[in-house]
């Protein structure tokens, strides 16, 4: 008996059809400095180096983690690639980084064409947001691997910022103040928590709906992670930023730290900050404490900008005159008192 590839679970025809439903939605990702067309072995990307006097390539990789298995219950997969693209871009921003393009890797039970360009057109309409050019990817058959109707999903971006302007936290001082920008909800981080309190222990449906949030459980934990390109580049370019911080996995405690030189503490009002109805609920379902919230979600804050006093107010300004919502939430101090819950609610952390 002779066996072929197919026989095998690896549909090659499927492969080729997935090319082809997929070729007209990279191409609107398409921007100046992208040289090669879908289907090649590489993605090639003109740099432009005469907009740079020392250009620094800057790169960022990620998954979207256990919020797949929301897709995979929902049969939903037009948007999880947004926030594939999201957990990279976003990453790149807080160097001062200039999104330029964007490769996926996708691997799969069973490789369904259709399926599959769901999920390439969230990541081309993630792009599209994050101002960066999708140029390459890989689709893996992987059948025994992956069960037919799972598959896993990663990313891998690079933008390119001036050496001169690279934002790595160095320039805080004590007096600088935070800026906020909200979150579109729970974003990409910590979906194994989530899942076990909503399904596990409060025996919910993903299509169960929920008065609270006016809209379907599923529907709400589905929500793309925000992409910040748009509001962020246009300060880079103009002000001087210190820092970025970007609320992923860890929430608060776990990244603020990571730009901050030594002795200084970011000094938070949480009272000021509009927590989304889900993390409520979350908490109050899960019986979780208010430190562990801000330990492990971003709480309806997905990106912070460290800023000077004497530029806060013309940075406020500009964001206002993009029609961005922000929150002050706070200063960068010396001391650091960790964690204070009660009328005046703030975190401290260094």
């Amino acid at each position: 008996m002779k066996f072929t590839y197919k026989d095998a679970g690896v549909d090659k025809e499927a492969g080729y059809k997935q090319v082809q439903l997929i070729k007209n939605i990279i191409k609107k990702t398409h921007r100046p400095g992208v040289l090669s067309s879908i289907g090649g072995f590489s993605g090639l990307f003109e740099l432009d180096i005469k907009s740079y006097k020392e250009p620094v390539l800057v790169s960022g990789t990620d998954g979207v983690g256990t919020k797949l298995k929301i897709a995979f219950m929902m049969d939903k997969h037009d948007t999880i690639g947004e926030d594939c693209v999201a957990m990279c871009v976003n990453d790149i921003l807080c160097q001062g980084a200039k999104p330029l393009f964007f490769l996926d890797y996708i691997a799969t039970g069973k490789l369904i064409p259709e399926k599959m360009a769901k999920i390439v057109e969230g990541i081309a309409n993630g792009c599209v947001k994050g101002e960066l050019a999708l140029i390459g990817g890989e689709t893996a058959e992987m059948p025994g691997f992956y069960k037919e109707y799972e598959y896993d999903l990663a990313g891998f971006c690079v933008g390119v910022v001036d050496k001169e302007k690279i934002i790595d936290g160095s320039k805080i001082e004590k007096g600088d103040l935070i800026i906020g920008l909200p979150s579109s909800g729970i974003h990409s981080n910590g979906y194994s928590l989530v899942r076990k309190i909503v399904f596990e222990k409060m025996g919910f449906k993903v299509d169960e709906y929920i008065p609270e949030l006016n809209t379907t459980l599923g529907e709400e934990l589905l929500k793309p992670t925000r992409i910040y390109t748009k509001t962020v580049l246009p300060l880079i370019e103009k002000y001087h930023i210190k820092g970025i911080v970007h609320i992923t996995g860890g929430g608060f405690y776990e990244n603020i730290p990571r730009v901050l030189p030594d002795g200084l503490t970011a000094s938070i009002d949480t009272l000021k900050i509009d927590t989304p109805v889900i993390f409520d609920l979350l908490a109050k379902w899960g019986n979780i404490s208010i430190e562990e919230m801000y330990s492990t979600f971003n709480m309806g804050i997905g990106m912070m900008l460290i800023v000077g006093e004497d530029e806060v107010d013309k940075i406020i300004a500009q964001l206002k005159d993009m029609e961005e919502e922000l929150v002050l939430l706070g200063e960068i101090k010396g001391e650091r008192r960790r964690f204070h819950y009660g009328e005046y609610r703030r975190i401290d952390i260094g």
